[in-house]
């Protein structure tokens, strides 16, 4: 890189082409490309040992690459050092100095890039301040909760003026009502910043809620890369489909009437999948694949009965079985004095059919037609 890490710096576009990563006879990412845009909070979302991490490692250059290209605006930096590839890095455990205050914390990557002490100061404070940690700039981690020490973390990781914020698991150490607001303060200084993120995390409402594109991996391999509006409803298979939120997976016959494609799901709910699905991909079965919020209780529809609810508070989750034998769970906002299901208690459920998908049950691939 022609320029120094102090030098670099605005949002940057990073490339990944064909990236392989090896361990040993294990290989965890087989040949992996996609383009993360300038500015953009990138976050990658899959289970345990799907390959995140690792991928972020490669970025960071705390990994080896086997195979392909990493470029940061068109340049490739598979051969730079992770010092040299201006990259700010937060990560699960915060990593934080012990024996350092808050501000001694922050000012640390700025000493180490020999930035003129009279730079530091201001830089400091200005990092404490987006971060609204100015009043405890002389605490020591110790003395700290972990909220307080995530945002030391970030304001460490944004002083040095990155190309890149690289974020791993920087929530997953802090409780529930804690987590939501930290994604919500890392969401507008990132937005503020203008800088370009990537963001690691198996928790999928997290990643809704950051994201302006999210990258779902599996095995080593990116299974769809779009919207969190577009991955949630129109996942691309169906173990997007199961991992990102919840669904009703029904598998059931299509039967072809002419020129159209009818599904039972029980004798009397026949649904009209002709406009939906392309005719092309679709074979004698199909899953059918209900979120919750698609099922509702109505005076017509399919035959079930209540298994159990368990109210969540803003509704109740409630399971019930269909004819078939299949069961689902459906939604209902709770008001005042909770609905109260008995188990066993008859009822029809209608299924919202502009919210449903439709997979090949062998392939687990979707059968949609292709959006306009």
């Amino acid at each position: 890189m022609s320029q120094s890490a102090e030098q670099v710096g605005g949002a940057t576009a990073i490339s990944l082409q064909h990236l392989r990563k090896e361990y040993g006879d294990h290989v965890v990412i087989t040949d992996l490309s996609m383009e993360v845009r300038e500015g953009e909070f990138f976050t990658l979302l899959g289970p345990s040992g799907c390959g995140k991490t690792t991928l972020l490692r490669m970025i960071a250059g705390f990994n080896s690459i086997e195979a392909g290209t990493i470029a940061f605006n068109g340049e490739v930096i598979n051969d730079l050092a992770p010092a040299a590839r201006n990259i700010g890095m937060v990560f699960q455990n915060y990593a934080l100095f012990p024996q350092m205050t808050a501000a001694k914390n922050v000012a640390f990557g700025l000493e180490n890039r020999k930035v003129p002490k009279s730079d530091i100061g201001p830089r400091v404070d200005e990092a404490l301040h987006s971060v609204h940690m100015d009043q405890l700039r002389d605490r020591m981690p110790g003395m700290m909760s972990g909220g307080q020490q995530q945002r030391v973390a970030l304001a460490r990781a944004l002083v040095i003026k990155p190309a890149v914020l690289l974020m791993d698991e920087p929530l997953s150490n802090l409780d529930a009502k804690l987590r939501v607001e930290m994604r919500t303060t890392i969401r507008e200084i990132q937005h503020q910043a203008g800088i370009t993120c990537i963001y690691v995390t198996h928790d999928q409402e997290e990643a809704m809620s950051v994201s302006d594109r999210i990258a779902v991996m599996n095995e080593g391999i990116v299974q769809q890369l779009g919207t969190p509006p577009e991955i949630y409803h129109r996942p691309t298979n169906m173990f997007v489909a199961g991992f990102i939120g919840k669904t009703n997976p029904i598998t059931r016959p299509v039967v072809r009437e002419h020129d159209r494609l009818l599904v039972s799901l029980d004798a009397e709910l026949t649904l009209d999948i002709t406009d939906q699905v392309d005719t092309a991909a679709t074979g004698d079965l199909v899953v059918v694949s209900a979120r919750p919020e698609a099922l509702a209780v109505a005076d017509k529809g399919a035959a079930a009965t209540i298994v159990d609810q368990t109210f969540l508070g803003p509704h109740n989750q409630v399971r019930a079985e269909l004819s078939s034998g299949d069961v689902v769970e459906f939604l209902e906002f709770s008001h005042g004095a909770s609905h109260s299901w008995t188990a066993g208690q008859p009822v029809k459920l209608a299924f919202d059919q502009s919210r449903l998908n439709y997979f090949d049950p062998e392939t687990g691939s979707t059968v949609m037609r292709s959006q306009p």
